[in-house]
């Protein structure tokens, strides 16, 4: 598990069939400090996530399998929980 910062949407007019019915976010994972780490991942919601939203982040292939379905799918994070600024 990680945590990121959710930095906008993604939209795509042609996508797996796994992941219609999906939001797709842009997640900047972060490292302990809070400071960016690597580049930006794609990640599936469906916890309504914002823009600047700090996210807790799995990249469990069962876990994200089962949530969408479908055991070909292309995605490998999703969103597991928010994080309360205090």
């Amino acid at each position: 598990m990680l945590t990121g910062q959710v930095i906008g949407r993604a939209t795509a007019t042609a996508k797996h069939p796994s992941l219609a019915g999906w939001r797709l976010l842009l997640v900047q994972t972060l490292d302990i400090q809070g400071n960016a780490d690597g580049f930006p991942e794609l990640v599936i919601d469906r916890l309504g996530c914002g823009k600047g939203d700090i996210v807790l982040l799995t990249s469990d292939g069962a876990a994200v399998r089962d949530m969408v379905g479908a055991n070909n799918t292309p995605i490998r994070w999703a969103t597991m929980g928010v994080i309360d600024p205090e």
